[in-house]
């Protein structure tokens, strides 16, 4: 009969322990480093203003929060009709941008007559706090519920925008305030998904950003965009929203995750379409 030695036992159990401490250890260090992770604004250049300085009929809001002021941009709508109110698109940005590197580019809806109000991360550019699934998700209820008030918007055509991390914003904010339709870019299913790829268990992750329960039950249409070689937010994720939601468009493009689009023009022809279909803007 095969035997272990009492020596060799006491070996393989030492190791098993250490095995145990370095994991613990690991685990630890990736519990109190993951919002570094996951939002790492200490990597971003700093701010010019020049975006800003663009464009002069830009508004700058500042959103009050139980931690503190919280910037925001509205950008108007290129024309209006006299005492009309519009539509307005909330947008949220990735988690290595600030509103200053998407005013030019979101510019676009106000060709279209609508209203963009580019909200900031807390702890990000100008903005107090610091970021969590907590204080962003006050951060836009507070902005959605300021914008929500004003005589010049629609408060029944709110559209919700959320590329990368800023999807997980925008879900969030839409399990807490109605919206007319829910357009998300590059965005995941859950923060959780990721887990495994580092090799430990779901629940040490502090801000799960459960968004493919939010587009399960978002009633309004949802506009789901991905690249088909995204390298950080696989396609999969795209693709398992665009099925958890009962009123979804799925729209992939051949790009990864920073250089999506590859053609802005046809993308800006998708999203206006999308509008459209919704009974948003004319066609």
């Amino acid at each position: 009969m095969f035997s272990v030695h009492p020596g060799a036992t006491h070996i393989i159990l030492k190791i098993v322990l250490w095995f145990l401490v370095l994991y613990a250890g690991y685990c630890l260090l990736l519990f109190l480093a993951q919002r570094h992770m996951l939002f790492p604004r200490s990597m971003m250049p700093p701010l010019s203003g020049e975006e800003r300085q663009k464009n002069p009929s830009l508004e700058t809001l500042w959103i009050q929060t139980s931690f503190g002021k919280i910037e925001a941009w509205y950008i108007p709508p290129a024309r209006r009709s006299e005492n009309q109110p519009v539509p307005l698109v909330i947008f949220a940005h990735g988690n290595a941008e600030t509103i200053d590197f998407c005013a030019q580019e979101m510019s676009q809806f106000s060709l279209w007559g609508i209203g963009t109000l580019l909200v900031e991360f807390p702890g990000y550019g100008r903005s107090e706090g610091k970021p969590s699934q907590a204080s962003i998700t006050e951060a836009f209820i507070n902005a959605y519920d300021l914008m929500a008030l004003r005589k010049d918007i629609d408060a029944s055509k709110i559209i919700l925008y959320g590329r990368s991390m800023g999807g997980g914003a925008i879900c969030s904010l839409s399990k807490h305030r109605p919206a007319a339709a829910l357009i998300l870019m590059s965005t995941f299913t859950s923060v959780r998904s990721f887990s495994s790829r580092y090799l430990v268990p779901a629940f040490l992750v502090r801000d799960p950003f459960d968004n493919i329960d939010a587009v399960r039950t978002f009633p309004g249409p949802v506009l789901i965009i991905h690249g088909k070689h995204d390298e950080i937010i696989p396609i999969n994720h795209g693709k398992s929203l665009y099925q958890a939601s009962p009123n979804a468009r799925f729209l992939s493009y051949a790009c990864g995750h920073n250089d999506c689009p590859p053609d802005w023009p046809r993308f800006w022809e998708d999203v206006k379409g999308f509008i459209a279909d919704a009974g948003l803007i004319n066609g």
